[in-house]
């Protein structure tokens, strides 16, 4: 049987943006609907299957699970100072380890629940606000970074997709 997620749509960051923060943001939603888009099709055999040697729990649903830690640490907790668990205490990091019930569905899923939790948590903040959890960063700071790793993550999994079944693509 097949656990599929389907495609999300993509769309480009307006090219004349003039409101950082809401850039950033479009930015992040157009890498998140990637990663999400990198598994629609797979199997639960794929979306598991952690191929690289160097990395021995890195599969594509691992990946996810892990961006899902990423921004509801990042985003929801430290800057919108949401009062939420964490999805990644713990050595080594709990949010790559695949449950017995994951699929790319229910991964996807609650990805982007967490894309809800996250826009109301940074609601009415501006780039140059302080993180409402400890106030150590910059909103923008974080923002970025989440970013960053985001796009570092959607190269994981292009790599992770390719090897699944040969799909390749932006």
């Amino acid at each position: 049987m097949s656990n599929t997620s389907s495609k999300t749509h993509r769309q480009w960051p307006a090219p004349l943006a003039s409101d950082e923060l809401r850039l950033l943001l479009d930015f992040l939603q157009f890498l998140r609907a990637t990663a999400v888009n990198k598994l629609a099709g797979l199997t639960i055999a794929q979306a598991v299957a952690t191929p690289l040697p160097a990395s021995p729990r890195m599969s594509a649903l691992g990946v996810v699970k892990h961006l899902t830690a990423v921004e509801r640490w990042w985003l929801s907790i430290e800057a919108g100072g949401a009062d939420l668990p964490s999805l990644w205490a713990g050595t080594p990091d709990p949010s790559w380890d695949i449950a017995p019930h994951d699929t790319p569905a229910s991964v996807v899923a609650a990805y982007k629940a967490e894309w809800a939790r996250v826009d109301k948590a940074l609601r009415g903040l501006s780039p140059d606000d302080r993180t409402r959890r400890r106030s150590e960063f910059t909103v923008r700071w974080v923002v970025t970074h989440v970013v960053q790793e985001t796009a570092r993550h959607v190269g994981h999994l292009d790599v992770l997709r390719e090897l699944a079944d040969g799909e390749v693509g932006e």
